[in-house]
């Protein structure tokens, strides 16, 4: 492994790893169980893959070009945030947790989904990785075969990263869904997806 590589798996797992909307929302599901928290660390990787794959594409220098669509995404990006947020606080208001909700968590399907909008609707990921990949491409070499082991660089890091945090969450799992333990956990997520939401909204309509 050369030493330009070297240097973009540590950055790249820097920014994997770095917390924000993937990583709460993976701790929201994996509190549910651990068949959630794992299968919303599936979707957020299926979303860093779409990213990775417009960058290599090179559609990404759309979003550049185009500000219209890229503060379009922005919006539903933090609106989705946003909702999930408040999601998760109005149903530690209630205190309550239906059926129907409890069946769809443990078939998967809402928290991969979840995971991967999350993800796929963050605009500025694919311009960070379509700004960040050419940096680490040897001057002379081919750019499609070392822009797709880049990216899937990034793609694995974030199959480790996440699964490891939802099972690190559900180990924790006992502690964590005491009553008390659980609330204030919930408190914590809800806020925070509440306020990264905003915060991209804010952006948006700032820009």
């Amino acid at each position: 492994m050369d030493a330009q590589l070297i240097a973009f798996t540590g950055v790249a797992a820097g920014m994997v790893a770095m917390p924000g909307a993937d990583f709460t929302v993976v701790v929201r599901n994996a509190l549910v169980s651990r068949r959630a928290g794992v299968a919303c660390a599936l979707g957020v990787a299926g979303g860093l893959l779409l990213h990775t794959a417009l960058a290599v594409a090179g559609v990404a220098a759309v979003l550049t070009a185009v500000p219209a669509l890229f503060r379009t995404l922005q919006l539903l990006g933090g609106a989705y945030v946003l909702y999930l947020g408040a999601r998760t606080l109005r149903r530690l208001r209630a205190a309550v947790s239906g059926a129907r909700e409890s069946d769809e968590a443990a078939s998967g399907a809402r928290p991969l989904r979840q995971g991967f909008v999350t993800n796929a609707l963050n605009p500025k990921a694919p311009i960070t990785f379509l700004s960040l990949l050419p940096q680490f491409v040897p001057a002379g070499s081919p750019a499609l075969p070392r822009t797709l082991l880049l990216a899937l660089i990034v793609v694995v890091l974030a199959l480790v990263w996440f699964p490891a945090v939802a099972l690190l969450v559900d180990r924790l799992g006992r502690w964590l869904r005491r009553p008390r333990a659980a609330r204030t956990v919930e408190a914590v997520t809800g806020s925070a997806l509440t306020i990264l939401g905003a915060v991209l909204l804010t952006e948006s309509l700032r820009a």
